[in-house]
């Protein structure tokens, strides 16, 4: 099995399902491609149906997308507990997670992650002055506050645990954006996070071990 991603410092798309396959443990080979080189591009567009990563290749087929692969490892690995047992916040979960997938367009387009503005290093960035992501950022904050107020107390940290308690698909999915809040420095107290709530959580996020390892590897530790 073989994982192909974009590169580890800015690729918010491969460290999602990378997230994913770490919780799984699962055997896989990871191949990084600088899509920004002559070569890593080519070498992109003829592995990848789509053009893009990430990529998962496995048993000879090719699955790509990020969300295709997370949903992939969650019927080959029903025991990694990718999603909350309980019905209803594992519906909330996945509805938390398949909007990060297609939403928040403004707030991704000003918080851009590429070599200027990397997921990780020591590079920062003041937070953009706009309508448009002032209202994603609301939304972002108003959600993860809803749900970890509703599942959060069910994880293993008191006060200070993942969107529903235990680690799940929604949390990877999340993991970017509480890299863009740290690199841009946005205040969530500014955007409805009056007592920290959506603050804490992105902490949780930027402090989860294979996320640390991931960060790691992109700056050569």
């Amino acid at each position: 099995m073989e994982l192909i991603i974009g590169p580890r410092r800015f690729s918010t798309w491969s460290l999602r399902p990378w997230l994913v396959l770490m919780r799984c443990r699962a055997d896989v080979a990871v191949r990084e491609l600088d899509f920004n080189t002559a070569e890593g591009h080519a070498e992109m567009l003829a592995r990848s149906p789509s053009g893009l990563v990430p990529v998962l290749k496995v048993e000879g087929e090719t699955i790509w997308d990020s969300l295709a692969i997370a949903l992939w490892c969650e019927e080959r690995y029903p025991d990694a507990g990718l999603w909350p047992t309980d019905p209803v916040a594992r519906g909330l979960a996945r509805s938390a997670a398949y909007e990060m997938h297609g939403g928040f367009g403004a707030l991704r387009t000003a918080c851009t992650m590429n070599r200027d503005h990397p997921m990780v290093g020591d590079v920062r960035s003041a937070p953009p002055s706009d309508p448009a992501v002032a209202a994603d950022l609301r939304r972002l904050v108003g959600l993860w506050r809803e749900m970890r107020s509703r599942f959060g107390h069910s994880g293993p940290q008191e006060g200070a645990g993942f969107l529903f308690g235990s680690w799940s698909v929604a949390d990877a999915f999340f993991t970017p954006m509480a890299t863009r809040i740290r690199h841009y420095q946005i205040h969530l107290s500014q955007h409805g996070d009056d007592d920290g709530v959506a603050a804490a959580y992105v902490g949780t996020l930027l402090a989860q071990p294979d996320f640390l390892s991931w960060e790691a590897e992109a700056l050569g530790g």
